[in-house]
């Protein structure tokens, strides 16, 4: 019998609760794009749709690894986004502003 989340929260420990809060809050900072466009409530096809693109496409993009930025970006903004890359170092993180001007350089 499926039992109600908030009756099986309620029998956590406080650590366990805190344990659980924090990787709920991980899991909602990384995911990737198929799950993000699917918290986003849209389809691929609503998406190919905004990238004047076929639906194929999406997919193909969803499952792949390694991709151009100016890939990313245009789905990233198609999302409703904006895509930041940062490094992250020993001494804090770095926002890496080089591909910014992506649309300006390729006209240019």
């Amino acid at each position: 019998m499926a039992r109600n989340f908030k009756e099986l929260e309620a029998k956590m420990s406080p650590e366990a609760r805190a344990r659980a809060k924090a990787k709920t809050e991980q899991m909602i900072r990384e995911m990737p794009l198929d799950e993000l466009r699917e918290a986003l409530n849209l389809t691929q096809e609503s998406l190919a749709e905004a990238l004047h693109v076929k639906q194929p496409f999406v997919s193909k993009v969803e499952r792949r690894t390694d991709m151009y930025i100016s890939t990313l970006r245009k789905i990233i903004e198609a999302m409703g986004g904006q895509l930041e890359i940062r490094a992250i170092l020993p001494n804090g993180a770095v926002r890496i502003t080089q591909f910014q001007d992506v649309r300006r350089s390729a006209r240019a």
